[in-house]
């Protein structure tokens, strides 16, 4: 007997007398060779324990990831899973989100992965709206090449390619995210398991692209990059809850987003100003302008970093409507191999 769970991946079609598969299930037996400390542990072993939530068989589970220390991720589920190209994986998971819908389609990919040399596959995926999840796993470095800076370092960052410091103004992944349209798009930190779990859920819940940032510390060649926020979570975390007033500080009260003169949104004391002002988060608005508002709140210095879940809209996904489109196109013309290659549309040559 099977049960339809009705979960992202199509069929997803489960036997419901087989025995509820526990986090052991999910972990290959492959050594584990990341640094010690490095924040990608937290991540794989909440993967781990998350993933029997969702009532999926273990071979209708996919990871593809790409070139960097997050790409390893693979070889450690006891899932499918392919160690692909550098900054390609976004490309090749959605060439196996269309062909194979009964399949969970999960993206692990680094910040210099995905939006270097793979900029331009993470936000046409995120655009097409691909039925995929996309962890962006974030440390602000290149681990895997031993310590260059990134498009997420910040400005000034000295590294072994810029003694000098870097030039470059970096990348806001979720700004980015947002601009390309992504119907879902979430940040949590690697230390704070809780925040994870509940976000790994929504994303896998959702149907289309989801985009989740992970600030994730770098041991060797970044340690530290996010202590601020670990340190001072109160005064610089501003967590967001759908359908509630967006505050944070000493007991999470003391200050607040509110919409300024502009329309825009900025932090400030609660006592300075009126509570009508206060904004109720809403990750459900169809308008990106409110999540892209949201984003800017971050900043490089880590004054203030917004995590949760900013943006959660329904859109039809790309693979759906390829699948649709390929029906609907062999139904007004059975495919015919002789007609294809006897047809009009040939040429001789010489």
């Amino acid at each position: 007997m099977t049960t339809d769970l009705g979960l992202p991946g199509g069929l997803a079609l489960v036997p419901t007398d087989d025995q509820p598969q526990k986090a052991k299930d999910f972990k290959s037996d492959q050594e584990v060779r990341w640094c010690p400390g490095c924040g990608d542990y937290v991540v794989l072993n909440a993967m781990q324990s998350f993933l029997p939530s969702l009532g999926l068989k273990r071979e209708n589970i996919v990871f593809i990831s790409g070139i960097g220390c997050s790409s390893r991720f693979p070889y450690y589920m006891n899932t499918y899973g392919m160690h692909s190209i550098h900054g390609r994986a976004p490309a090749i998971a959605t060439g196996l989100a269309v062909t194979r819908p009964d399949l969970s389609v999960w993206v692990v990919t680094g910040d210099g992965d995905a939006l270097s040399i793979g900029g331009n596959h993470l936000i046409h995926t995120l655009r097409r709206n691909v039925n995929l999840k996309i962890l962006l796993f974030n440390n602000r470095i290149y681990g895997l090449t031993k310590g260059q800076y990134s498009p997420t370092s910040e400005t000034g960052k000295l590294t072994k390619s810029t003694p000098m410091g870097s030039l470059d103004h970096p990348f806001n992944p979720l700004s980015l995210a947002i601009g390309a349209e992504a119907t879902f798009v979430a940040r949590t930190l690697d230390n704070d398991r809780t925040q994870l779990t509940e976000i790994l859920t929504a994303a896998a819940q959702h149907r289309g692209s989801a985009l989740v940032e992970i600030y994730q510390n770098c041991p060797i060649f970044n340690d530290g990059a996010f202590d601020v926020l670990k340190d001072e979570p109160e005064q610089r975390l501003i967590p967001l809850r759908h359908g509630q007033p967006i505050r944070f500080g000493a007991e999470g009260a003391e200050q607040a987003v509110v919409r300024d003169a502009n329309g825009s949104l900025a932090v400030a004391k609660v006592v300075d100003v009126d509570e009508s002002r206060i904004v109720v988060h809403d990750a459900t608005s169809d308008d990106p302008a409110y999540a892209f508002a949201l984003s800017r709140l971050s900043t490089q210095d880590l004054s203030h970093a917004v995590t949760g879940i900013f943006r959660n809209v329904e859109r039809p996904t790309y693979d759906d409507q390829a699948r649709l489109q390929t029906t609907s196109a062999t139904e007004v013309n059975p495919p015919n191999l002789s007609s294809l290659l006897r047809g009009n549309d040939t040429w001789s040559v010489g």
